[in-house]
């Protein structure tokens, strides 16, 4: 008898390669390996208030090979990531999709913590916050200056911030 298996719950301890992680043992597998209980409130007491809970391949070993990720986005009121391109308030139970690789921003203009809901279309997203990518490096003040039309003052200013040096 031939069995085919539509999951491969990552074995974490194996490498990691392309194609996912190696599959653990269909036998060694329990219900556990296909929850993820941590979709809970996360800290936004730091500078972006904001804060990411992945359930990616590494957090949840259950979504190999499925394709996906997902996420819970906690962002305290007054929260804003710093680019525009469209622009949408989004109501209780609304859906948006950002193509894969799109500059987005959020705000939250409400009078509380607003909750957020990921889904990716891969199991190992990573976000890329556009300010640490500038000001967090050891990059040369004056180069940095020079790609974001910003003077150098500002530049070591914002480095000082985000904990970048040059």
């Amino acid at each position: 008898m031939l069995l085919s298996y539509d999951f491969c719950v990552a074995d974490l301890q194996g490498p990691d390669s392309p194609s996912g992680y190696q599959c653990k043992p269909p036998k060694t597998l329990t219900v556990d390996d296909f929850v993820f209980s941590s979709f809970v409130a996360g800290n936004t007491t730091n500078i972006f208030k904001a804060v990411l809970t992945s359930a990616f391949v590494y957090d949840f070993p259950g979504v190999n090979g499925l394709g996906l990720s997902v996420g819970r986005l906690d962002i305290e009121k007054g929260f804003m990531t710093p680019f525009s391109l469209f622009t949408k308030t989004l109501k209780p139970g609304d859906v948006m999709v950002i193509p894969q690789g799109q500059l987005h921003f959020q705000v939250n203009s409400g009078n509380r913590r607003a909750t957020a809901f990921l889904a990716c279309s891969s199991p190992n997203r990573e976000a890329q916050l556009l300010d640490l990518l500038l000001f967090s490096n050891s990059l040369p003040s004056d180069l940095v200056a020079q790609t974001t039309f910003l003077d150098v003052a500002q530049v070591k200013k914002l480095k000082v911030r985000f904990g970048g040096r040059g």
